[in-house]
């Protein structure tokens, strides 16, 4: 019976964030609070205490940070990490006899009761702390038991006993003998900023020849990439650099037979050249690569490599290793389908194969070999076709050595897979944004992403097009279509990305109607681009990147709050950092072709606006200045203009002292 310490009163319920029963880690970066909440309780009327405890992990001492009161027996508690690496956390609660006895006396005092016991009983208490204080606050506390034992007057004992100074002295040195800790230990990841602060610019190397019919090579593309950092992205995304097979090649527009000098398609990975960690011979050398990869560094950018676990039936590994492959009965590997598709250049990888030991060493060292060249980020392709087991544990391993690195999910599957592959450790993720139009669906998702257990685990990393995406309303809505959804996508989530020059360009001719794939793709050729090419989006992607960067606001996802309108075609969301101190507010016309005008409530309460008061918001985009009154305002945007708003709330922070007085409150 003695292990059931009958003693420890205390219940510590519904514990937040917990991923799984504590099986997954929680997510942050970096200098992000962790927010703990849980429901701490006893039997009866006494009251109680609870802290968050927190360490890193692997440290013996742990650290702890009060929780508060916040209703209806809930309590919240936070910590801030400091460095990167694995963090642990759990809660103590313990029942307050200080705390229930200050409250009963007061009760008492109230009802015109003798309180002579009561003072004696308050005595006893702070004598027992006071034992275990060293020696001059224990002197103080043995002359605050004196003074309730004989009281000058009974309202001066009321007066000391709830005293701050002896409230507190009587938290801090409680006695805790019979005190219960939540019986998990949980666990943070923490990356460095990078993870949850990032802007992704995707070009194929081979389209950046100055000379149009020739192939690109990456001493080409070292000389794109001042204009890439000019734009303001920080992470140069690549598509396989990889040698690509002969066959089975596809021709352009994905006909199935290339002709003759077609150049096929990168994630056809591997040929008599070499497969994963070889390099197409058309794009240069490694030693090229690595010059490339130089260049963005000294231009404040990284290198993210595509990691596609898939083969052409050239690679090396078809004829190495057979038995990583699944052969069909008349003798030939089974390529890739998702019907009607059908993918003959790419065979995949068979997971279940007796050896997939060394098959997992062997996909893992793939990774490891680029690291080594330079590349800080890989986005994985199509991660949801492999075990989750695998992903698991080569995240792991990899980041176990070198924990910088960072592993994007491009998923577009169902919502417990992505959600899956979040937390077995992917730091960021593909999402359904690109198929969110509405305002209400926005909404709707952003406070799926923000509000709900997802936030813990899933970054979001947002894409208004990829090279095989041209979404409807890309093609449909022209430039002012293209500006609203970049705003969207840079202004919503704080990892975003875009294919280019496609992009900036305004590029939009489908395969065919109601085919949300690029006519003339350059998945499938070499395209001549001109990089020099000003264009107005090519100007908003500059300021908005820019804009991400000045305004702290935009470096999280996590602080959004949606207004109402009175115009379905309007949309209004809320920005505001950590601190609370910058404050956005953002404004789209969803309707690409018409003017929209109308009233939109700004969320004066959580953006800490006073509405009472006049307040200045400042167009980040335009320049322009102007007044607001009050949460409801006027507001009028033409696409052909600009059709979108991205203001910056000029006014002192605004907390009601009655709201921060209930949020320090203590039960």
């Amino acid at each position: 019976m003695k292990h059931l310490e009958g003693t420890k009163r205390v219940v510590i319920d519904n514990v937040k964030p917990e991923i799984n029963g504590g099986h997954f880690p929680i997510k942050r970066v970096v200098g992000e609070k962790v927010k703990v909440e849980a429901d701490v309780f006893t039997d009866g009327h006494d009251s109680v205490r609870a802290v968050v405890i927190y360490r890193q992990a692997g440290k013996k001492n742990w650290q702890e940070v009060p929780m508060e009161f916040i209703g209806n027996d809930r309590w919240q508690g936070e910590f801030i990490t400091t460095t990167m690496g694995r963090y642990e956390y759990s809660i103590i609660g313990w029942v307050d006899h200080f705390k229930s006895w200050q409250l009963a006396m007061q009760k008492k005092f109230d009802a015109g009761q003798d309180l002579t016991v009561e003072f004696k009983i308050g005595a006893e208490l702070i004598e027992a702390a006071a034992a275990h204080t060293k020696a001059g606050q224990a002197k103080k506390m043995l002359k605050w038991a004196a003074s309730l034992r004989n009281p000058v007057s009974q309202s001066a004992a009321i007066s000391l006993a709830e005293s701050n100074e002896v409230s507190e002295a009587m938290y801090q040195f409680a006695d805790r003998s019979n005190a219960k800790q939540y019986f998990r230990i949980l666990a943070v990841e923490v990356e460095r900023k990078k993870a949850l602060f990032s802007a992704w610019y995707e070009f194929f190397p081979r389209s950046t020849a100055e000379v149009p019919g020739k192939h690109g090579t990456f001493k080409d593309a070292i000389n794109i990439l001042p204009r890439i950092a000019e734009m303001g992205f920080d992470v140069i995304y690549l598509p396989p650099i990889h040698p690509i097979g002969i066959s089975f090649r596809k021709g352009y527009n994905n006909t199935l037979n290339a002709e003759p000098g077609m150049p096929g398609v990168p994630w056809a990975i591997g040929g008599s050249e070499g497969g994963h960690k070889a390099i197409h011979p058309e794009l240069g050398t490694l030693e090229d690569f690595r010059e490339f990869v130089k260049a963005a560094n000294d231009l404040g950018m990284e290198i993210a490599l595509d990691f596609a676990i898939q083969c052409s039936p050239d690679h090396p590994y078809v004829k190495e290793h057979p038995d990583w492959f699944k052969w069909r009965p008349d003798g030939t590997v089974q390529y890739a389908e998702n019907p009607p598709k059908k993918y003959q250049d790419v065979l995949p990888v068979n997971f279940e194969t007796e050896d997939w030991e060394n098959l997992w060493q062997e996909l893992k060292s793939i990774v490891i070999y680029w690291i080594k060249q330079g590349v800080t980020i890989f986005r994985v392709d199509n991660p949801h076709t492999k075990p989750f087991v695998f992903w698991e544990w080569l995240i792991s391993e990899v980041r176990r050595a070198y924990p910088d690195t960072i592993f994007l999910a491009e998923a577009f599957t169902r919502p417990r897979i992505m959600e899956r592959l979040g937390k077995i450790g992917f730091n960021q993720s593909y999402t359904y944004f690109t198929w969110r139009n509405t305002a209400e669906e926005l909404r709707e998702y952003m406070e799926e992403l923000t509000k709900t257990d997802l936030r813990e685990f899933y970054r979001p990393n947002f894409w208004p097009n990829t090279p095989d995406i041209l979404p409807e309303h890309l093609q449909t809505g022209g430039e002012p279509m293209f500006i609203t959804r970049l705003i969207m996508a840079a202004t919503m989530s704080s990892n975003y990305g875009l294919y280019g020059p496609v992009y900036e360009f305004g590029i939009n001719t489908p395969m065919a109607p109601g085919k949300e794939e690029y006519l003339d793709s350059e998945k499938y050729e070499v395209k001549h681009w001109d990089w020099n090419a000003q264009t107005k989006i090519r100007d908003v992607i500059t300021k908005i990147n820019q804009i991400r960067k000045e305004n702290p606001a935009l470096q999280t996802t996590w602080h959004i709050h949606f207004g109402n309108t009175d115009n379905s075609n309007l949309l209004c969301y809320g920005k505001l950092d950590e601190t609370g101190h910058n404050r956005l507010i953002i404004v789209l016309n969803l309707d690409a072709f018409n003017k929209q005008n109308g009233w939109v409530q700004v969320p004066v309460k959580e953006l800490f606006i006073d509405p009472s008061e006049p307040y200045h918001v400042h167009d980040l985009i335009t320049g322009h200045t102007y007044t607001w009154r009050n949460d409801w305002n006027y507001v009028e945007l033409h696409p052909e203009a600009m059709p979108v708003h991205v203001f910056r709330v000029e006014a002192p922070v605004f907390k009601p002292e009655k709201e921060v007085a209930e949020n320090k409150s203590v039960h």
